[in-house]
Order: C-alpha cells, then sequence, then structure tokens
C-alpha cells in the first residue's frame, strides 16, 4: 500500500501561525488611537476554512476599505516568511499515526506546497526526518513562485507518479481541494482531514471518498 499525506493541515496544525499574522498586520495598519475587533482565534480560524477573504476579515475587525486592502498585501507577505513557521504545531495523534503507517510496511509519502526551505525547518524541529526518505518527499524548490496551489499540486502528483513504481492501492490525506483534485485526476482514492484550512462544507464540494476529523482517524479507515 501507498499513502500520501500533506504537510500542513494533515500533519502540522498553522491556526496560530495564521492567527499570529492576523494580529501583527492589524496593529502595522491601524490608525493611532483606531479600536479594532480583533477576532478571537476560534473565529479568526471557522473564517480561514471556509473561505472567507482577507479583505472582508479585515474590514469585520474593524478596518476601512482601504486598510482592509493593505492588511490583505501584509498578510500575503507574511503568512509564509520563515520567521514565523516556529508558530505551527504538529496535530494531535499525526505523529502517532505515522508511526502507525510505518510499523504497517506501507509505503510513506509527503506531498506539500511548501518550498524545500519551508519543509527542512519542520521537519527538524519535529524530528520527522525518521518518517519520510528523502526521495519520498516531494515539496516546490525554493525559487518557485505560487499562482495556483490546484496546478502546483497535480504537478507534484506528475513527478511522484512518473518515478514510482506503479500501485493500484494509493491513497491521498489532505485538507484543501488541490489535494482532492491532484488526486482524483489520477484516480487516486482521497480523504479530507478537518484538521486543515479548509471545513466540511468546503470539502464536500469536491467529493473526496471520505471525510474524517484527522490524520489518525485517516490512517485507521485505510489500514483497518
Amino acid at each position: 500500500m501507498r499513502i500520501i499525506t500533506d504537510f500542513d493541515g494533515p500533519i502540522m496544525d498553522l491556526s496560530d501561525r495564521y492567527y499570529h499574522v492576523y494580529q501583527l498586520c492589524l496593529e502595522k495598519v491601524k490608525l493611532p488611537n483606531q479600536i479594532l475587533n480583533i477576532f478571537p482565534k476560534a473565529k479568526f480560524w471557522a473564517y480561514k476554512q471556509a473561505l472567507i477573504p482577507e479583505r472582508q476579515l479585515g474590514i469585520e475587525s474593524g478596518l476601512t476599505v482601504e486598510q482592509a486592502e493593505v492588511f490583505k498585501q501584509l498578510r500575503d507577505r507574511h503568512a509564509h516568511q520563515i520567521q514565523y513557521l516556529p508558530f505551527d504545531l504538529v496535530v494531535p495523534g499525526s505523529i502517532a499515526a505515522l508511526e502507525k503507517i510505518q510499523s504497517s510496511g506501507s509505503e510513506l509519502l509527503v506531498m506539500t506546497l511548501r518550498r524545500t526551505c519551508e519543509l527542512e525547518p519542520a521537519f527538524k524541529q519535529y524530528d520527522l526526518d525518521r518518517f519520510f526518505l528523502p526521495h519520498y518527499r516531494y515539496c516546490l524548490p525554493n525559487d518557485y513562485i505560487k499562482h495556483d496551489d490546484v496546478q502546483a499540486k497535480t504537478q507534484l502528483m506528475v513527478k511522484a507518479l512518473s518515478e514510482l513504481k506503479p500501485d493500484p492501492n494509493t491513497w491521498m490525506i489532505g485538507d484543501t481541494e488541490a489535494d482532492i483534485i491532484a488526486a482524483k485526476t489520477h484516480h487516486i482514492k482521497v480523504i479530507g482531514v478537518l484538521s486543515g484550512i479548509r471545513d466540511r462544507d468546503r470539502l464536500e464540494h469536491y467529493q473526496p471518498d471520505k471525510i474524517v476529523s484527522n490524520l489518525a482517524e485517516a490512517v485507521e479507515f485505510i489500514l483497518e
């Protein structure tokens, strides 16, 4: 069996990083003495999972339309900067799930839209190298400029399938439409997890084979 998992969402929880950047960008944009309505983290993350636009998030947080545009630009610039990556946390249960895959003897791949320079620090911080052999790590080169997540993830899938031996019993685990489309394009079974950046409504729209709470539940379903 071959199991391909996304990194952010199934394994890593980005909510603390994104919430920190949200607060940071609001602080940078607001005027002196301007009163803002800063969302609690749970509400902020629910908005992110529902794909509420950044500009709307800014406006509902108390910014003007003009400020919201600047907020959006700042957020896009800061959200993936390396100095904020240490805010990411391992999704509870994901390490045990990876160990379960390893002990089952299944082939384990990671396929992520992180660039190499963004993936390697997280691997070292949480000792994740032990789960993914170097030739089973599919990520973006450091000079890659992102335009379309679906296209980028599909290209990574094409690369992986061209380099690996055919295996009809292959599963993909991911948290976005990019994961689902990349898998279904190549007739790979796919499970959506709710521990990432999309909510159930968004995932259901793309019709994965199953939707579960997290990587642990996905692995349990696949192996059992």
